[in-house]
């Protein structure tokens, strides 16, 4: 049954067939060609009796599908593909790889060949856009001699697991920004420090680059040589990211939702946060609180980050922003910085929850941090070419004008506001936090 399993015939033995068939037709009329025919049989049988047992005289080919530990949400992840000729022959294979339900393809086709006793090696990328579990099922590969003629269906790796956990590529990108924030990238703002809101940590001799507004006269007079004071950032400062998982999070842009960009965010803002010495924490809440992780600055915590995120759901209710009120005055008791990542789509939803944000505010930096759109923004840039067409123009530019404005009267209640496009996100957050950290805010 096994034999009959992994047995299949090639398009070659079908035209074939098909042939002799055509041929028995004809042998109606020309009888000669009725002994044609059935020595045409007869080679056929031969032929394909001899591929069959050329390819099933032994093991054949080996493979294995070599996945990394974890997947990053919403980047391209390598999969990589090693298979081995056990046959004193070329052979031609191609690979037939089962990807997971959720990436939705089911046309995985690769075809080369492979020298005798060779070895072939190929990758391929993968893009999810949902964190979660992905099984990947049957890797099946498909041997033919030259005579192409029959198949040999092998199946390897059968059901590998691998979790898509939140964008720790999209992390480590962002991670030189924890060393030096002032080198030019695409998003970052030149920050001026104002006045000396950080810690002093020593007096050093003076270099080109170095503020001349920090020479150490009485040292520079002892030493004979220009010296300087050199601060640093305030550490074991508590920051939080507070993501909502409300029904407005589950907008999707470029396949991924509000919720997951989010997250992904929150993660390289973590990281960066950590290695500035700071202590971090995480919490989520839609109508109800769902994970509060206290801040703090051991190296484990963020991997107790990225486990939180990864279990973290958005839901079809509205955000209860007076719960969150309330837990935050509870459980943070410390001045903090709060890094909001939230979305509101029209003033009205702002105006309801704005005296719980402004209560917030009085006591924590609060930043809030919500979404433009960016389908209403390239409707606003066509070219209308109908009446229908404009109205609908007009209508995305007060979506856009609606934004703005809901962003400007955050700011006029004290409140630190970040309106950015989603895929700007991370970049934009980190930008807010540096921000922050330079003015002294917190």
């Amino acid at each position: 049954m096994k034999f009959f399993k992994s047995l299949y015939f090639t398009q070659r033995v079908f035209v074939a067939l098909f042939t002799i068939a055509v041929i028995f037709l004809f042998s109606y009329w020309f009888e000669f060609l009725y002994t044609v025919a059935w020595l045409f049989v007869v080679l056929l049988f031969i032929f394909v009796l001899l591929d069959m047992v050329t390819l099933f005289k032994n093991t054949g080919l080996t493979a294995s599908r070599i996945l990394p530990e974890k997947f990053s949400n919403s980047d391209e992840n390598p999969v990589r593909v090693e298979i081995r000729n056990k046959y004193n022959f070329q052979i031609q294979c191609e690979v037939i790889d089962e990807l997971p339900v959720q990436f939705q393809k089911r046309d995985f086709l690769k075809i080369f060949n492979i020298s005798s006793k060779g070895k072939h090696t190929f990758e391929y990328l993968v893009r999810p856009v949902h964190r979660g579990e992905y099984i990947f099922g049957k890797l099946n590969l498909y041997a033919t001699t030259k005579l192409r003629l029959a198949k040999k269906r092998q199946v390897f790796d059968e059901d590998q697991m691998v979790k898509v956990y939140p964008s720790f590529i999209q992390m480590k990108k962002l991670d030189f920004l924890a060393i030096d924030n002032k080198i030019s990238q695409p998003g970052l703002k030149k920050i001026r420090r104002i006045g000396h809101t950080m810690e002093f940590e020593q007096i050093k001799e003076y270099v080109t680059g170095d503020d001349v507004r920090t020479i150490n006269w009485k040292a520079t007079a002892k030493q004979g040589n220009l010296m300087v004071n050199q601060f640093q950032d305030q550490k074991a400062q508590p920051v939080y990211s507070v993501i909502d998982t409300g029904r407005v999070m589950k907008m999707p842009f470029n396949g991924l939702s509000l919720l997951d960009y989010s997250i992904n965010s929150a993660l390289a803002f973590s990281n960066v946060a950590l290695k500035k010495k700071d202590k971090v924490g995480f919490l989520s809440f839609s109508n109800e609180l769902e994970y509060l992780l206290g801040a703090s600055s051991k190296f484990t915590q963020l991997n107790r980050i990225l486990e939180t995120l990864y279990n973290v759901k958005t839901g079809f209710r509205d955000p209860d922003y007076s719960l969150l009120y309330a837990r935050v005055k509870k459980h943070i008791n410390q001045r903090s910085l709060l890094m909001l990542y939230t979305n509101f789509e029209h003033p009205s939803g702002l105006k309801r929850q704005l005296p719980y944000l402004i209560a917030l505010a009085r006591k924590h930096v609060l930043v809030v941090i919500f979404f433009e759109n960016t389908e209403v923004q390239k409707l606003i840039e066509t070219n209308a070419d109908s009446v229908a067409s404009g109205a609908h123009q007009t209508i995305a530019e007060q979506f856009s004008h609606d934004k703005i404005k809901m962003a400007k009267e955050l700011q006029r209640n004290g409140i630190q506001t970040v309106l950015t496009k989603p895929e700007e996100l991370s970049i934009n957050t980190i930008n807010k936090y540096l921000e922050i950290k330079a003015r002294g805010i917190l």
